[in-house]
């Protein structure tokens, strides 16, 4: 296997922190509704590492909502309400020659681009443009079987994008996040193709608003059959749930927790020759205390 499976999903793109909506619309889970991870960042091939050497890979995403759904399922925005994120993120991994328990030993960073357009009403909008939160981790990959495969791993999110507290749109979270992972990938270019990575996210404190997001399980999966000469289609998206309540100066928040779920069309090419490209679109549905909206996900990746 020479093209990269990677062992983490990217970056902190798609960042919608919209506090400026509170004043006016029912608490929602984590700070402003958002979370330093993009959930459905990953698809096919999500947990199985190539052989040691440095791979490259581009995450391109195009996320769009107009609406944002309380904790009974209502919308809570007016009908001029909209909000879309792009971003561009290069990541680059190091698998490395060393081997703990049978498992390569890698390591990763991904520093995003993000473009966040938010508009509320006529007058009320703002749009950024910049580097977001920077992520970086690391993982243990085993290769079980020829199309089995499983990795284990920590990823780190660092408050490196511009953030400020009075701003309806940010592109950075203000906060350090660790986010313990776990995947398991079964692949067969000419049969069943399954991915599963489970994610929990611990969130540290916003020193601006003192206020500290609940902890969040994420999973992400695909599921498709491979057609051969490199061709995969199915189906892809998320699971989200918030898990523990937020906290803000003291005080506990209740009855907001966060949770949405996706699926779409997932489609992956395989060149043979170390690189390939996934492609899928996903729709959000089940939603409460957070927006609800679709994307596009792309990701390439080439070995150097």
């Amino acid at each position: 296997m020479k093209t990269l499976i990677p062992f983490r999903a990217p970056f902190g793109a798609a960042l919608l922190a919209l506090a400026a909506l509170t004043a006016s619309a029912p608490a929602l889970a984590t700070e402003g509704g958002g979370s330093v991870y993009p959930v459905g960042a990953e698809n096919f091939v999500c947990c199985a590492l190539p052989p040691p050497g440095v791979y490259g890979m581009v995450y391109g995403q195009s996320y769009s909502a107009n609406k944002l759904l309380g904790n009974d399922g209502s919308v809570v925005t007016p009908s001029t309400f909209k909000v879309n994120a792009n971003a561009l993120v290069p990541r680059v991994v190091w698998v490395t020659p060393y081997q703990i328990g049978g498992a390569s030993l890698a390591f990763h960073a991904m520093v995003p681009i993000v473009n966040l357009d938010v508009r509320v009403a006529p007058g009320m909008s703002q749009s950024k443009t910049g580097i977001g939160d920077i992520v970086f981790g690391t993982g243990l990959g085993w290769h079980l079987s020829e199309h089995l495969h499983t990795v284990v791993g920590v990823d780190f999110f660092a408050p490196t994008g511009d953030y400020n507290k009075d701003d309806l749109a940010n592109i950075g979270r203000n906060y350090w996040a660790v986010q313990p992972l776990a995947g398991i990938s079964y692949i067969d270019p000419e049969g069943l193709n399954a991915d599963l990575k489970l994610m929990w996210t611990i969130n540290a404190r916003n020193k601006d608003t003192q206020y500290t997001s609940g902890q969040e399980l994420i999973v992400d999966y695909a599921l498709g059959w491979g057609l051969g000469k490199g061709w995969v289609l199915g189906v892809g998206g998320y699971l989200y749930q918030q898990i523990t309540n937020d906290k803000s100066n003291g005080f506990t928040a209740t009855d907001n927790k966060g949770r949405a779920m996706a699926i779409g069309p997932s489609i992956k090419y395989d060149s043979g020759k170390g690189w390939f490209l996934t492609l899928k679109y996903q729709k959000e549905f089940s939603v409460r205390n957070r927006t609800d909206g679709s994307a596009f996900w792309l990701k390439a990746v080439v070995p150097f």
